[in-house]
């Protein structure tokens, strides 16, 4: 007996300009202009054709639409390490920022890697899209400054003076600066900076401007500066945060307080103290940078420098939506400052 035919089930054909054209009884061309809200279409013509380009569902290929206009409403989005608290934050808020200006971010993880960030930098492997918001670490300055692909940018961070590329940036000597004094203002005078590179010629400039601001406050303040207080580290993470403060500790059981890199390094250092048997704020305070969410959560809650990531993002796309509109002025450079949020760390 002859086995019965299966029904097809492959998928409806969508609708096209010609299906909704041949319905209106108009031409093609028409049924394009209505699409793509032409100022020069009778009013009860435009009405008609998108009653037939309704009543078919039709949906236009916005991505051809956009291509063929010299768009495609994509951005990218370069950072270090999304996982990060600190650039996780950056991208989410990045991310609703743009869907607000009707933009979708494509985000790209260079891990800090110098050949990724070179990547990023030359447009590969974003060439799509219609801007590029970048965080580097490793890529040299000059490198930026000669890179041919002519794609909109907008640097984020410390990085990037001299680049002639829109900036918005961290002052991070005031942040620095604003850490110190707060920690002198609690007493503190042995004071460590903890999160220092000395791993290569020249300090990054995140780190060279946080130190700049530590050796200001201690300059107003009349400490003496001890550079054996400066401690390097590997990376700014909890581990190398708990290696580093035990590390320290060790060789100087002198210091009273910390100044962490950032909140990650903070939260390392506080857990070392308390394996330590030292108390906190009372033995050793400790700062960190960034105010991310953990930092509310501690034990003991962590005093921190809070930077305004939303601020940051609307200041990068705005700086971004005006080259797109097709400004072509001069470099702009625009600062956020950070803000003392002080808890349980230094305050007790």
């Amino acid at each position: 007996m002859p086995t019965p035919a299966v029904p097809s089930r492959a998928t409806p054909r969508p609708t096209t300009l010609r299906d909704v054209a041949e319905a209106a009884g108009v031409s093609i061309k028409t049924v394009s202009n209505v699409v793509n809200d032409h100022p020069h279409v009778r009013p009860e013509m435009r009405e008609k054709v998108k009653s037939f380009i309704d009543q078919l569902d039709y949906r236009p290929n916005g991505i051809g639409r956009q291509l063929r206009q010299g768009r495609t409403g994509l951005v990218a989005l370069a950072l270090p390490d999304v996982t990060s608290p600190y650039y996780g934050e950056l991208a989410s808020t990045l991310v609703n920022a743009a869907r607000e200006r009707g933009l979708t971010l494509l985000v790209e993880q260079t891990d800090g890697d110098l050949d990724r960030e070179r990547e990023v930098a030359t447009g590969f492997p974003v060439r799509l899209v219609d801007g590029l918001v970048f965080a580097p670490q490793s890529l040299p300055v000059e490198e930026f400054q000669q890179r041919r692909d002519t794609t909109p940018a907008v640097l984020v961070g410390e990085y990037g003076e001299g680049a002639g590329y829109d900036r918005v940036t961290i002052d991070s000597v005031d942040l620095g600066d604003t850490a110190v004094r707060h920690l002198l203002e609690q007493g503190r005078r042995t004071i460590a900076f903890l999160g220092d590179k000395t791993q290569s010629q020249a300090r990054p400039p995140v780190v060279a401007q946080r130190i700049e601001g530590y050796r200001r406050a201690l300059r107003r303040a009349r400490v003496r500066f001890d550079p054996g207080l400066l401690w390097s580290l590997g990376e700014w993470t909890r581990q190398d945060g708990f290696a580093g403060t035990t590390a320290l500790l060790a060789a100087r059981p002198d210091v009273d307080a910390i100044f962490a890199a950032n909140d990650l390094v903070a939260l390392g250092a506080l857990h070392a103290l308390r394996r330590l048997g030292l108390r906190v704020p009372q033995d050793v305070a400790v700062l960190g940078v960034d105010d991310v969410e953990q930092a509310r959560y501690a034990a003991p809650t962590l005093t921190s420098i809070a930077l305004d990531r939303f601020e940051m993002a609307e200041m990068s796309l705005r700086l971004l939506s005006d080259r797109l509109a097709g400004f072509d002025g001069p470099a702009r450079l625009l600062t956020v400052t950070g803000r003392l949020v002080v808890r349980e760390s230094t305050a007790g």
